[in-house]
């Protein structure tokens, strides 16, 4: 953890902003009472530790990045002023830098004529996006892969508009056949392209996808909340990089900050190609928007009160480390996906596992070995724990069996679920550590093998 930076960081700048304000009068008042509330932190001290320990590299489950010592120091000072970004009267410097820090983003993806802002989250990032795609094509559909985030469908109800899946090819990618069947029918407004998966990281065919418009009328919206910033790689396999490459062309584009990009939450993006799609936003308000000309970003959100700190540590990162391709940033992911290559390697020369596919970002999937696809479940379910006792925290997920070699298990079939061993080795730091995830990894297998039933188990414990 690097606590004392951050606080180093924001002890050698609160004098400068502190003085910044020295013309005003004091505040008079009580002295505040120190002793009480340095008993209250010590209980959120206390409450706190009832965490896993997200900031280390054996934390490998879920997409969980701690923020750069930057971002942090930088959302702290950010906070004695506690701006509103929602117009330039609550967060005059903060919007301004959040213009800056979008333009960044949105250049990162080959657009520099767009309209797009900073949201609480890729949740909101994506209810925006699919709420023009509402405007431009009422009462038409949303369509998206079985694997998209079930956001896009709750979205979608929420917004009433018409959702459904497609089925996902063996490595987990939206199937374009099953979308082309679907688009046929005409009554398509918008598809969901997902470059990077919540629970594999699998990248959708963009390119293959806008094809596909070219024949049949629709949008394309890509929910790039987790995968977005690997645009910057040119070492990702052939499907990934075709995919990014042609990002320029969709319609509009999610990229959550607070993933991959360093930063707290909650920090997502929403960016729009046609800068025209601000006249759905247009609004009147008696009270607001008078003390500038210029645009105020509650003009082109449909959120209101947005966290102007999140904006400032965005700003901040991005000076520090520069959107751009063989950069430091860009290194940082590099190191993630070479960690996620290796562990796959490892995995895939041991008998005891199973893995469907290679990663296409940095976001593992692997399986036991076992004599059914239930015993497989189960075994999965205990490493978990057993790793978790052993402080190496991975995740869980269920994926269709189908996703698997045929014959991983002697009872699979097209139709079963099993439950997974997941890493996201989103942290550089990962590809350092990985000698020691495995080193855990392997040790707890063993013990979970060993005290299995020797039905259940296909692989020998070492």
């Amino acid at each position: 953890m690097s606590e004392d930076i951050v606080l180093r960081l924001v002890a050698s700048a609160l004098p400068q902003l502190e003085a910044s304000f020295r013309n005003l009068p004091p505040l008079p008042g009580p002295a505040p009472p120190m002793a009480a509330m340095a008993g209250v932190m010590s209980q959120v001290a206390e409450r706190m530790a009832d965490n896993y320990p997200y900031f280390h590299p054996l934390y490998a489950g879920q997409m969980l990045k701690p923020p750069h010592p930057l971002a942090r120091a930088a959302y702290a000072l950010a906070m004695v002023i506690n701006p509103n970004n929602h117009a330039l009267d609550g967060g005059r410097a903060s919007s301004r830098m959040e213009v800056e820090a979008v333009r960044a983003i949105a250049g990162m993806f080959g657009w520099t004529d767009y309209l797009g802002h900073l949201t609480s989250g890729g949740t909101f990032a994506n209810l925006e996006a699919l709420w023009i795609a509402g405007q431009l094509a009422p009462g038409k559909r949303v369509v998206a892969s079985e694997q998209a985030h079930y956001t896009h469908s709750r979205i979608s109800a929420v917004l009433g508009l018409p959702f459904s899946t497609v089925s996902a090819d063996h490595e987990g990618r939206i199937d374009l056949a099953a979308l082309e069947s679907t688009v046929r029918k005409g009554d398509v407004g918008t598809v969901v392209v997902t470059l990077g998966t919540t629970a594999t990281g699998a990248v959708d065919p963009l390119h293959e996808v806008l094809a596909l418009r070219s024949a049949y009328p629709f949008r394309i919206h890509v929910d790039a909340a987790y995968g977005g910033y690997f645009t910057l790689l040119s070492t990702l396999g052939e499907n990934a990089t075709r995919a990014f490459a042609c990002l320029a062309q969709a319609d509009s584009i999610v990229v959550d900050p607070h993933k991959h990009g360093l930063q707290p939450y909650g920090c997502g993006c929403v960016l729009f190609r046609e800068p025209a799609v601000g006249r759905f936003y247009k609004h009147d308000s008696p009270y607001t928007y008078f003390t500038s000309d210029d645009l105020h970003l509650g003009e082109i959100s449909l959120e209101c009160s947005r966290a102007g700190a999140s904006a400032v540590a965005l700003w901040a990162t991005q000076q520090l480390l520069p959107l751009i391709r063989e950069g430091e940033f860009a290194s940082g992911l590099h190191s993630s996906r070479e960690a996620a290559m290796l562990m796959h390697q490892k995995i895939c020369a041991d008998d005891r596992w199973v893995s469907p596919f290679a990663p296409e970002l940095d976001i593992l999937i692997w399986a036991v070995r076992a004599g059914t696809v239930t015993a497989s479940s189960r075994l999965a379910q205990q490493i978990f724990a057993a790793a978790a006792r052993d402080n190496l925290h991975l995740a869980l997920a269920q994926l269709p069996s189908r996703f698997f070699p045929p014959g991983s298990w002697p009872d699979q079939d097209q139709h079963c679920s099993v439950t997974c061993l997941r890493s996201v080795l989103m942290k550089p730091e990962h590809l350092n550590w990985l000698q020691e995830i495995w080193s855990r990894l392997s040790r707890v297998t063993d013990q979970v093998l060993a005290q299995s039933p020797t039905e259940d188990s296909a692989a020998t414990p070492r």
